[in-house]
């Protein structure tokens, strides 16, 4: 039978994990977006997923959320990735992606026909409870709703930081709409001192198979001290002690954030890109 495209239905949820599965460091991130959001109805708009079947054989997926304001490729090849891009290509816009280097490329070669408005090499670093060293900071805790005010201007530090836009000055409204959101779902822990707040990270996504951190931030003042190697520590034990991994994704010119990383015990895998197109 020839090779095709399509839209994934609830009837392939188990196919997909089955894939996914198959390289769960590489492909936690959407195995978190799968176990949250479950395989979407055929025909929702908001979001989906699309796969690649060569004789009925799934063997290659593309998660599509906020109309193509994140795409996420599974860890294939990238032969299989462009197909289902080179399918997708009249009907959406890519706005933003990450994942796996070569499968994102091929997804920014069909979708994206200009220059994208940032491209960020990234390393996944792993680590299981096995590898961790003796960091932690006990102090570090969940971040609350009444922490709002002073949550924010991490948020936002982050955000300038690594992907060169302010989104309170965007969209100040939706921005801290997901701020509190995520603070809600228990995915965003914060360390205070002397009645501020010098550190975050999120839980980016989460499932049995493990969790991706991201948005850690140090404010500027507060860098060089240890919080980000103890803190890390800290969330990487808390988090271990119910999941079998942990990933990360750092931009492969921040060397001292990598360093921290090793410290800590994560491991360098496979190299990421991240696209941002508006």
């Amino acid at each position: 039978m020839p090779v095709t495209v399509e839209q994934l239905g609830s009837q392939d949820a188990e196919a997909l994990r089955a894939l996914l599965s198959k390289d769960p460091i590489h492909n936690l991130y959407l195995l978190g977006l799968l176990e949250e959001f479950g395989v979407a109805p055929r025909g929702r708009v908001s979001f989906a997923f699309y796969g690649r079947f060569d004789n009925k054989v799934l063997t290659a997926a593309v998660f599509v959320g906020g109309d193509g304001g994140l795409v996420v490729p599974s860890a294939s090849d990238a032969t299989a990735t462009s197909v289902i891009a080179d399918a997708l290509a009249s009907s959406l816009k890519l706005r933003g992606t990450v994942g796996d280097k070569a499968a994102v490329d091929a997804l920014v070669r069909s979708l994206c026909p200009g220059k994208p408005r940032l491209s960020r090499t990234q390393r996944l670093f792993s680590v299981s409870a096995d590898d961790l060293g003796p960091f932690t900071n006990p102090l570090l805790r969940l971040a609350r709703e009444e922490d709002l005010p002073r949550l924010l201007p991490l948020a936002q530090g982050y955000v300038r930081e690594a992907m060169e836009r302010d989104p309170l000055a965007e969209d100040p409204r939706g921005y801290e709409a997901r701020v509190i959101q995520r603070v809600r779902q228990r995915r965003t822990y914060v360390l205070e001192e002397a009645g501020g707040l010098v550190f975050k990270v999120d839980i980016g996504s989460r499932s049995q198979y493990g969790a991706e951190l991201e948005g850690m931030y140090t404010l500027p003042a507060e860098r060089k001290k240890g919080h980000a190697t103890l803190c890390l520590g800290q969330i990487s034990r808390h988090l271990l002690s119910s999941l079998p991994r942990l990933t990360m994704r750092i931009d492969e010119r921040d060397e001292s954030t990598a360093r921290m990383a090793r410290k800590v015990g994560y491991l360098a895998g496979r190299t990421q890109r991240l696209v941002l197109v508006e």
